[in-house]
């Protein structure tokens, strides 16, 4: 048996490619376990958590600036269209006149009044308040799963005075 003349290392390349060729069913095979970005996943308590602050944080800069654009843009594409930033001014007016600060959301977890659920295909419901002393925040929020993230599609914010230890009746200050 005669082998070919060859030199070291000019096999390299067809051993490569042949290697490259047994692998790729593999990756295709691992690429193709993964959920796609548009399947919404169901938040954990930790995101929807988040996801709550943040809202509140975002009502509460744009009541503090007056600017709701940011608001708007952040929100998912059926908000933008039903809400320009004038509008949601109009919105928050009271809130923003009462002068409640927001923000002291982020010190409590939130207290659900019903768990969330499923409003529509691809949009949760959120209702609950933060339990603040002397001025609880309720909430009643939409979130819909728009390009792989969890985007705001409908508010209602209403600070209630608490006197006892029961939680105070609702008010109305929404958008959807």
């Amino acid at each position: 048996m005669r082998l070919l003349n060859t030199r070291p290392g000019l096999l390299a390349p067809a051993f490569l490619l042949a290697a490259l060729a047994f692998a790729m069913p593999v990756q295709a095979q691992t690429q193709a376990a993964q959920p796609p970005i548009s399947v919404e996943p169901v938040p954990s308590e930790l995101e929807l958590t988040k996801l709550l602050w943040s809202t509140m944080t975002a009502v509460h800069h744009a009541n503090l600036s007056g600017n709701y654009s940011v608001l708007r843009d952040i929100s998912s594409p059926g908000f933008q269209v039903n809400n320009n930033a004038a509008r949601l001014g109009e919105i928050f007016a009271s809130i923003r006149q009462s002068r409640v600060d927001l923000s002291s959301a982020l010190l409590l977890a939130p207290t659900y009044t019903e768990p969330p659920s499923v409003a529509e295909p691809g949009v949760i419901r959120v209702r609950g308040y933060f339990g603040l002393r002397p001025t609880a925040l309720f909430f009643d929020f939409f979130f819909q799963w728009v390009e792989g993230r969890w985007r705001l599609h409908g508010v209602s914010i209403s600070p209630q005075a608490i006197a006892s230890d029961e939680a105070p009746e609702r008010g109305r200050n929404s958008t959807r």
